[in-house]
């Protein structure tokens, strides 16, 4: 009877996920490549880079490419790199390198960084963009069209991930997906709705509505940085999120470890370093990935394993649309609790990093660490 009650509520949940949650399984919208109609504005283009050596030379390049019919120039900001990040950058007339400052207190990182690039330029339009994203030439003028018409304060894109060694094939599509559960891109969209987020790669904002949110200032201490700036424009004016097929991450996971990492450093923020938070959000997890499968397999009751297998099947078709996007086999669905469980360990991981003092740590800079 238990499992039977457990299972139907799987399943009601499932039912709300797939039919009312803002269709997030749909893994769209895609901006098509389009040019921005006349006059069009000034562009600064931002690159916070901390020890990018690996990467910057082809991102950089792929900016500078930009096939945009105005006024374009790319700031580097130098982050205090060790590795010559800014020496492999190249050079061109329209790439300026900024030598960032020491970072004051309270701020994080790419953050100061941000900041000190914008308050050195002027364009009334600013792209953020990461130092390991590389933007087909038209990529610029899609995500000036889209800023235009219909008119909205900021374009955020989730980029292309890397997505070729075998931890990122297994992980790094449902990493896309769990993003587009937290956070629908429709109701992202929708002027009426107070959900607001970003992704972090490709931000284009105007830079009037900077200065209304009190620049990048207002969020300085941001470790989820990207979702922050965005909750605090939408208070203000409306946004767009959306997927990018011109703009991929060339930077690698190999392993588990580094998916891990990346996962961990900021999901304890995520939850807002709350013990109680933590436990709802597992048990609510568990609900929704572990419980439908329990059902399946356990030989229980007629009503459990239909409940749990008609909820397994809306959860692996809501998983579909992003194993397309990836070009994955649809039979990752059957990986998917364990995929999921996976990600909840990672962010018990988070948390016990935080509890032991540790706090997050990107770039040989920590986070995150209780200050008491």
């Amino acid at each position: 009877m238990i499992l039977s009650l457990v299972s139907l509520l799987s399943l009601l949940v499932w039912v709300y996920l797939f039919f009312a949650h803002g269709r997030f399984w749909r893994s769209q919208p895609e901006l098509e490549p389009t040019a921005p109609t006349y006059p069009v504005p000034d562009v600064d283009i931002i690159v916070p880079a901390r020890d990018e050596a690996e990467t910057i030379a082809p991102v950089i390049a792929s900016l500078l490419k930009q096939d945009y019919p105005g006024k374009f120039r790319v700031v580097l900001v130098d982050d205090d790199s060790t590795d010559g990040t800014a020496e492999l950058a190249g050079t061109s007339p329209q790439l300026q390198i900024i030598r960032g400052q020491r970072k004051p207190e309270g701020w994080s990182g790419k953050l100061w960084a941000l900041s000190q690039g914008i308050d050195a330029t002027g364009a009334p339009v600013v792209l953020l963009t990461d130092a390991d994203i590389v933007h087909d030439p038209r990529h610029l003028s899609t995500l000036v069209a889209r800023l235009e018409q219909p008119a909205v304060a900021m374009v955020s894109e989730m980029v292309k991930l890397n997505c070729t060694s075998v931890a990122e094939r297994a992980l790094v599509p449902a990493f896309v997906y769990f993003f587009q559960m937290l956070y629908p891109f429709a109701k992202v969209n929708d002027p009426a709705s107070k959900v607001a987020a970003a992704a972090g790669g490709t931000v284009l904002i105007r830079r009037e509505a900077l200065q209304r949110i009190g620049g990048i200032a207002a969020i300085k201490e941001a470790l989820i940085d990207d979702v922050t700036l965005a909750k605090a424009v939408k208070a203000i004016a409306p946004l767009y999120l959306g997927h990018s097929g011109l703009a991929q991450s060339i930077r690698p996971y190999p392993d588990l470890a580094s998916i891990w990492r990346m996962v961990s450093r900021t999901a304890f923020t995520q939850l807002r370093h709350s013990g109680v938070v933590l436990l709802g959000t597992l048990a609510g997890l568990t609900v929704v990935w572990l419980v439908p499968v329990w059902a399946i397999v356990s030989g229980r009751g007629v009503m459990a394993f239909a409940f749990g297998a008609i909820a397994f099947l809306l959860a692996a078709g809501s998983y579909l649309p992003t194993l397309a996007r990836y070009r994955r086999s649809p039979l990752w669905v059957i990986a998917l609790p364990l995929i999921a469980l996976f990600y909840m360990a990672a962010t018990v991981g988070s948390a016990f990093s935080y509890w032991l003092g540790r706090g997050a740590s990107w770039k040989k800079r920590d986070y995150g660490a209780p200050t008491g």
